[in-house]
């Protein structure tokens, strides 16, 4: 066969094989008016026709755009989403975003801010703490940086400062969420919420008194405003025993229970005052868990932070559809335990499946849990902000939709060396199929692995009968990641070259494109081009309930 036919295209691969069942003919033509334009290395088969293309049309059809297997209409953002409250949302977030690596002897910038806006993080961190005096003025001078650590230290203001240009060179961005974890003695918060006001200016949100009593606000509400999250009790002056409530701190267990065993013994918790000059900035009150009726019963801008520890401990009791429930009016927030101290990362999988709107992650890490959480947030146009599904904000208990998925890998091309380098050997490739995905409160992962195609990153084929299986438990939260590794002597020598993640509700059946990404989530330079063919299957459609 030398060419496709208009019909043929329609009929036997759009609707048979790759399931778009809604499509027309008018679709192919323009599809293939499109392909006409091309301009391909191979000439020998030119056709002028404009109801058919050649193999070669065909097959640029194949990688292009328009076949990835990432649902197109679920990548592209849509306004009209945004009107929801904040809670109705996954919001992408980070943990201790000062951070550039290591927790206790690393090193803080305020670039990390910039890369963390960037990369579309919109709940960021600041561990704000007092710093010295100014030697001109006196005044206090407010820090950041992982308390008693090594880490360094960077000026409160440098941040907020970074922020405003952020949001001056992207005034339209959705809301900024600072996540505000406060060490200061009232004199530097009061100084902190005045550089907050000076640098910001209208770009601040302050939320009005009478607002805290309705639901929380929409993204689109809040477009182009830094929001706050921090301490917000009734009368600002009140005291805030910041130990009794170690679930919203960045505390190891042993640090939790060296807490509990100090409270019980008649030690005094230290005691912290909030400034109402900056609590009247808040808008989101961090709140430590007692029950669930009690947080249902709280404000809607009262929220909970939970350890990635507290959140499997949850799910093992079974509270799994309390927190879905508390999660459709109020908010919360998830961190990494503070055993991680080499700033890896937790799957944020659990998190979601309960409805948790910022599962934080460490961000200066490219491990696999921040590159699925990069897949869940290319949805909606990559603007920070993704819908959740309606099974986690309907009020009855509903089971979660599962599938049976069949992956084959076809090929690869333009596969780059490891780092994107130019020089250097042929890469030996494999790709590693991974399915995060979660199961009656519990975390469950599978991989597989393909063969090895020795010396060819540009176009290798891999076997074309390994055929992968996978069981979704969950296809509303699961996700799959395909990474392309480069093979060395020693297994734990493997080099990374790519990778892609697709929710499992955005991806599309049949032979599809895959994009490959770097570990900074971009495509350029020699990742321009990276990509994979695969044929994927569903036993059933994901479509949305």
């Amino acid at each position: 066969r030398k060419k496709v036919s208009a019909e043929s295209f329609l009929n036997r691969f759009l609707r048979t094989v790759q399931g778009e069942e809604s499509r027309t003919i008018e679709d192919v033509m323009q599809i293939f008016a499109g392909l006409h334009e091309l301009e391909l290395a191979d000439v020998a088969n030119y056709i002028t026709q404009p109801n058919y293309i050649s193999i070669e049309q065909f097959e640029a059809y194949l990688l292009s755009q328009g076949n990835d297997i990432f649902n197109p209409e679920r990548e592209k953002f849509c306004k009209s989403d945004m009107t929801k409250p904040l809670s109705e949302y996954w919001i992408n977030s980070s943990h201790n975003t000062y951070l550039t690596g290591h927790q206790l002897t690393g090193l803080s910038s305020v670039e990390m801010y910039s890369k963390a806006l960037y990369r579309g993080c919109r709940c960021i961190e600041l561990d704000i703490w007092d710093g010295g005096k100014d030697e001109f003025n006196g005044n206090p001078i407010p820090i950041v940086y992982h308390g008693h650590t090594m880490v360094s230290k960077i000026l409160f203001e440098d941040i907020i400062k970074a922020l405003q240009v952020f949001l001056m060179l992207h005034p339209k961005s959705y809301p900024l969420i600072l996540s505000l974890e406060n060490h200061c003695s009232v004199p530097y918060q009061q100084v902190m919420a005045l550089q907050l006001k000076s640098i910001l200016g209208k770009q601040l949100y302050v939320p009005e008194e009478s607002s805290l009593t309705e639901p929380l606000p929409s993204p689109l509400q809040l477009r182009g405003k830094v929001v706050l999250k921090g301490r917000r009790p009734v009368g600002a002056t009140d005291e805030y025993d910041t130990d009794s409530d170690a679930a919203d701190d960045d505390m190891t267990d042993i640090q939790s229970v060296w807490t509990e065993k100090s409270t019980v013994s008649g030690k005094t918790p230290k005691i912290v005052k909030i400034a109402p000059e900056l609590a009247k900035l808040t808008l989101f009150h961090g709140s430590k868990f007692k029950t669930w009726a009690d947080s249902n019963d709280a404000l809607m801008n009262h929220m909970h932070s939970f350890s990635e520890s507290r959140v499997i401990s949850l799910c093992k009791r079974n509270q799994t559809h309390n927190w879905i429930q508390y999660n459709q009016t109020h908010m919360s927030r998830t961190f990494p335990s503070g055993a991680r101290i080499d700033s890896s990362n937790y799957s944020p999988i659990l998190a979601w499946s309960t409805g948790c709107q910022m599962a934080a992650l460490n961000i200066q890490t490219p491990d696999e849990a921040l590159l699925v959480n990069d897949g869940r947030f290319r949805e909606n146009g990559g603007v920070g902000y993704v819908l959740k599904p309606s099974i986690l904000m309907v009020k009855e208990e509903t089971e979660p939709r599962t599938t049976h998925l069949e992956v084959k890998i076809l090929s690869g091309s333009c596969l780059p060396k490891p780092g994107g380098v130019s020089m250097g050997d042929c890469i030996d490739p494999y790709v590693k199929i991974s399915l995060f995905d979660c199961h009656e409160g519990k975390e469950v992962e599978s991989s597989q692995t393909t063969n090895i195609v020795f010396k060819n990153g540009f176009s290798p084929i891999w076997k074309f009968e390994d055929s992968f299986h996978f069981d979704v438990k969950n296809s509303s939260v699961a996700v799959m990641q395909w990474t392309i590794w480069d093979k060395n002597s020693l297994p734990r020598d493997d080099e990374f070259i790519a990778s892609a993640s697709v929710p499992i509700s955005c991806m599309r059946q049949g032979i599809r494109s895959v994009k490959l990404f770097d570990q900074n989530m971009t495509r350029s330079g020699a990742f321009d081009f990276a990509s994979l063919l695969v044929l994927v299957k569903f036993e059933q459609s994901q479509v949305e309930i």
